[in-house]
């Protein structure tokens, strides 16, 4: 079956020049962005049950812009400032520069990965005297804790911001040739916004192994997957199905 039209579950990009817009344009369907999930903060009064101060910390690790905008917000109601000397470990190099939001980036000591957070284990391999905080939201990478305590560093998780289930009421008649799934999380928000979703005809990408495995344990067929040696983005994968399907090569 032809591809008409495609909903992405996630934010649309700020910039109307990303890969999803050049895509639409160039294949000619319909492409709408909808987040599943959005992010609420942890109130500040909920954080101090936890009995963790930043200040007490050497080092942070932000493992996203989220973590970043949060980690300053506690800072913020806390009415503390993280002290100079504080070092941050950031996994790429975007979610590093996103720190000059808050802080005068030339006069902090900053460290960034590639992507993966293996690649950041390297790095603090060179400081394992530091003594670690990790802002976090509830839902957490497992390989994030397996590697810290893998590899022996002292940290302390601080949950400060929470993913929560978007409603997605609005669309319970609106029909989509393909979803796109980047996450568990996302899958778990379209069960529950319509707990007898049918997949029929409707195809189903899905970005990390992680999502696929959701997928299937929900009784769906994945019809679309990303990365692979072919195809190391979801656009890119996308594009190759549609391709396909729609015979345009």
């Amino acid at each position: 079956m032809k591809v008409n039209s495609i909903l992405v579950s996630q934010p649309k990009p700020e910039s109307e020049k990303n890969p999803y817009t050049r895509l639409a344009d160039e294949l000619k369907i319909t492409l709408d962005f909808r987040p599943f999930i959005h992010i609420e903060g942890i109130p500040i009064q909920e954080f101090r049950k936890n009995r963790v101060h930043f200040t007490d910390y050497t080092a942070v690790i932000l493992t996203s812009k989220n973590a970043v905008d949060h980690f300053f917000r506690i800072c913020s109601e806390a009415r503390i400032s993280p002290p100079d000397a504080m070092k941050y470990f950031c996994t790429n190099e975007a979610t590093a520069h996103y720190l000059q939001k808050y802080i005068v980036y030339r006069k902090r000591k900053i460290f960034f990965g590639k992507g993966r957070f293996a690649d950041l284990i390297e790095i603090m391999a060179k400081h394992k005297k530091e003594k670690y905080v990790l802002p976090c939201s509830n839902v957490l990478k497992p390989t994030i804790p397996d590697l810290l305590e893998k590899h022996k560093f002292n940290y302390t998780k601080a949950n400060i911001y929470k993913t929560v289930v978007s409603d997605l009421s609005d669309l319970e008649d609106v029909y989509y040739d393909i979803l796109v799934f980047f996450s568990p999380s996302g899958i778990k928000s379209l069960f529950e916004n319509f707990p007898d979703f049918k997949q029929n005809k409707t195809r189903i990408a899905a970005f990390g192994s992680t999502t696929i495995k959701a997928v299937e344990e929900r009784g769906l067929k994945v019809d679309i997957t990303a990365p692979s040696e072919n195809a190391p983005s979801m656009p890119m994968a996308i594009k190759q199905y549609v391709n396909k399907v729609n015979k345009l090569s």
